[in-house]
């Protein structure tokens, strides 16, 4: 037991910072303590995950979560993820009014569930930790109680997602039944002997609870309405965090427990109708939050490209997307948070209320051209090279078809988030049909973690060893022993 602890000690670190969290809350009420200790918490686990990139890959409590190479590179993603979303949050619940230390303690607990997720190496680890994840995230999308619109995306957020929770138990169910086993591994031994209806079932039901949890076309819908509804930050972090450690679970099951030949065609059709809706819809978005929702969609359909090759460069460079991805969002809904004039969590702010802000805040302004143009794939930005990771390999694998359909989808894309910027420095204040106040200022915090965004996306778009690295997750040696042959 006390090995396997220190080989999941980021979770460990975070799981009892999240029970002290409350203990200490509970005694001493906002105190401003109270975010230090879980960004410390986090930063620390993502520190261990970090050095664990080099090291062996293993397995810990009876081979039911992994350990290093990809399961380390997902879960320093949620945890840098989470400290960059406590950051963000300290001021913006004190503007709001709502800086209570449930906040930060829900957060922990939530990364919790994401890095159990991440790390998953059988069915029963994947639900444990989509449950708990799923569950903290929907208190946190509702926590501002005295807005509807905040409790109104609670209530579909958590109504459809126990929806997706039964078609996930029940795949589960029909996978233990057609394999006898829930560990990934092994389910594809047993699948080669013979599968039949009863896996595939299974297989069907629990691809619909991760389309689900990653925003996945036509399981969206609660997407643009959580992001909405939820606190600015949170919405970064759901969109970031939750989805990161979604896609490592579907990437390692479908590497390790799913015949490649029959499921690639499957993952094809998915991309192309979340590529194609997130970025339609997107297009018709006046409120800036609701944009990004549609445009958090259709990143997900860009992963699904890469997956759908079914090579191992495609599982690479979707890990490598999911970073970028990462760091695009939570600069972008970094930006939003500072700019919202409403006082209802940028429920209601249209894309005219930003007319102007690039020339009166211009670190806020070019910061979030950099985002923009690497949300659309420019070079030499991150988003490019990211694109670019998830489309080669598609094609290597015969998908042209659908590689060009994602070159044409992004270049849609490149419509709604131009059209940022046109307001930003292009729209003059008095053209605006709502203003934002100029008086607010951008606090320090809020402006490192911006300004840090925005060099790693020059930096990571200027190299490929992030990449080299990720395809060292999927190749022999020691990492086939955990993989899988």
């Amino acid at each position: 037991m006390w090995g396997d602890m220190a080989a999941t000690l980021s979770l460990v670190i975070v799981s009892l910072a999240g029970l002290a969290l409350v203990v200490f809350d509970a005694f001493n009420n906002r105190h401003v303590a109270t975010p230090w200790i879980a960004g410390l918490a986090l930063l620390a686990g993502f520190i261990f995950e970090i050095v664990g990139l080099g090291g062996p890959e293993g397995t810990a409590y009876s081979d039911m979560l992994r350990t290093g190479g990809s399961a380390a590179f997902v879960n320093a993603l949620v945890l840098g993820s989470g400290v960059l979303t406590v950051i963000l949050s300290v001021p913006y619940l004190k503007k709001i009014g709502h800086n209570i230390g449930e906040v930060y303690a829900l957060i922990l607990f939530a990364t919790v569930g994401m890095l159990v997720l991440g790390a998953a190496n059988n069915l029963i680890a994947v639900f444990v930790g989509l449950e708990t994840m799923s569950i903290c995230l929907y208190i946190l999308t509702g926590f501002v109680r005295s807005e509807s619109g905040s409790a109104e995306s609670a209530l579909k957020y958590f109504l459809l997602g126990a929806f997706s929770t039964g078609f996930f138990l029940y795949g589960i169910a029909l996978l233990y039944g057609a394999t006898g086993t829930m560990d990934f591994s092994a389910m594809k031994a047993g699948v080669e002997d013979g599968g039949g209806v009863m896996f595939w079932g299974g297989v069907s039901l629990l691809l619909v609870g991760f389309l689900f949890k990653v925003s996945a076309a036509p399981f969206h819908m609660w997407t643009p309405d959580a992001y909405q509804g939820a606190p600015t930050p949170i919405a970064g972090f759901m969109a970031t965090a939750s989805k990161t450690a979604a896609f490592g679970a579907l990437i390692i099951i479908l590497y390790k427990a799913l015949p490649t030949e029959r499921w690639t065609d499957v993952l094809a059709v998915f991309a192309v109708i979340t590529m194609v809706v997130g970025n339609i819809i997107a297009l018709s978005q006046q409120n800036v939050k609701r944009m990004l929702a549609y445009s958090s969609i259709a990143h997900a359909g860009y992963v699904l490209v890469g997956l759908s090759s079914g090579l191992v460069e495609g599982y690479s460079g979707a890990l490598f997307y999911l970073m970028v991805y990462v760091i695009m969002n939570i600069g972008a809904f970094g930006v939003v948070a500072l700019l919202e004039w409403d006082g209802k969590e940028g429920s209601e702010q249209t894309l005219d209320s930003l007319a102007g802000v690039g020339y009166r805040k211009p670190l806020l302004g070019w910061a979030m051209v950099v985002f923009m143009f690497s949300l659309s794939g420019f070079p030499p930005l991150a988003g490019f090279l990211g694109k670019w990771a998830v489309f080669a390999p598609a094609v290597d694998a015969g998908l042209v078809w659908l590689a060009i359909i994602g070159v044409l989808a992004s270049a849609v894309s490149a419509y709604y988030y131009l059209r940022v910027l046109v307001v930003m420095f292009m729209k003059t204040e008095t053209e605006a049909s709502s203003k934002l106040a100029d008086s607010f200022t951008i606090p320090r915090s809020s402006a490192a973690v911006i300004v840090l965004c925005v060099i790693l996306l020059f930096v990571f778009g200027l190299t490929t060893s992030v990449i080299e690295l990720t395809d060292g997750f999927f190749q022999s040696g020691s990492v086939a022993t955990v993989l899988g042959p």
